[in-house]
Parts: structure tokens; C-alpha cells; sequence
């Protein structure tokens, strides 16, 4: 985890609030923030908890995955795959059960394609996009069968 960068945060705050013609004080209340407190956070002084940007991000209506990445606490690769799992979550038109079922789904796929991409780099897959045979040019190692007795 890095460190947080507070002073990329303020500024991206201080850009987001303006975007959404929001006065300090406005965001501070929709934010369950003091008015002192959210000025420190745009100016670099304070460091907010992941709690804290979570509430401003609801308050300016933007992913906390996105403010996240802005103070260093999640890596840009993370995000996507924790903005994805936001989205589904967020869509009134899927009950519970089937925002559950979806998931499941989605990390099996991820699973699924780590697992072949770590196979793939164990067995020789020719990544070089040679095709030089043997060398697992694909399609030529992947499927081959173990004989069974």
C-alpha cells in the first residue's frame, strides 16, 4: 500500500467540488464533515481515513475507488476490478441474489483467465509471437492430453 499522497488529493478534491459547484461548507455538511477539517484536506495539511473519503465521495457523487488511487491507499489496478464490483452492486434493476450470483461469476472468470495465464507461463507458451514450435506456440501444448491408463 502507498503511501498517501495528500497533496494530489486536495487538489483533485478541491477540482471535483468546484465540478460540482459545491461551496467548502456544502460539501463539508453533505459530507458529515467539519468545514476546518475538509479545508486541511484540500490545502495537504490532514490525511483522511479511507471512511472519511468515502463519505466525501458520496457526497460528490464519484466512485471512493477514485479517491482511493488519489491518496495512494489503492493501487489503479485494483481499482477497476473494485469498480466493477461497485457497479454491479449499485444497479437498482438486479435484486441482492443476483448482484451476489453476478459476482461469483465475474471472480470465477478472473480466476479462471489467472489461472490459464500462470499455467500458460509454466508450460512453456510462446509469448514472443514467434510460433516457433515447441515452444508453445499456441494452441500447441495447452490442450495436450495425459494418457490414462
Amino acid at each position: 500500500m502507498a503511501s498517501l499522497n495528500v497533496g494530489n488529493l486536495g487538489e483533485f478534491l478541491r477540482e471535483q467540488r468546484r465540478t460540482a459547484q459545491l461551496s467548502l461548507r456544502q460539501l463539508a455538511d453533505a459530507a458529515g464533515v467539519s468545514n476546518p477539517y475538509l479545508s486541511q484536506i484540500e490545502r495537504g495539511l490532514r490525511k483522511p481515513s479511507a471512511e472519511i473519503l468515502q463519505q466525501l465521495a458520496k457526497a460528490l457523487r464519484i466512485s471512493a475507488e477514485t479517491l482511493y488511487v488519489q491518496a495512494g491507499i489503492l493501487d489503479e489496478r485494483d481499482r477497476e476490478e473494485t469498480e466493477v464490483r461497485s457497479v454491479i452492486l449499485a444497479d437498482p434493476s438486479i435484486n441482492e441474489r443476483q448482484k451476489q450470483v453476478l459476482l461469483q461469476i465475474y471472480e470465477s472468470f478472473r480466476k479462471e483467465n489467472g489461472l490459464q495465464t500462470a499455467s500458460a507461463d509454466t508450460t512453456g507458451t510462446d509469448t514472443t509471437g514467434t510460433g516457433t514450435p515447441g515452444t508453445g506456440t499456441p494452441g500447441a501444448g495447452a490442450d495436450v492430453a495425459t494418457p490414462s491408463n
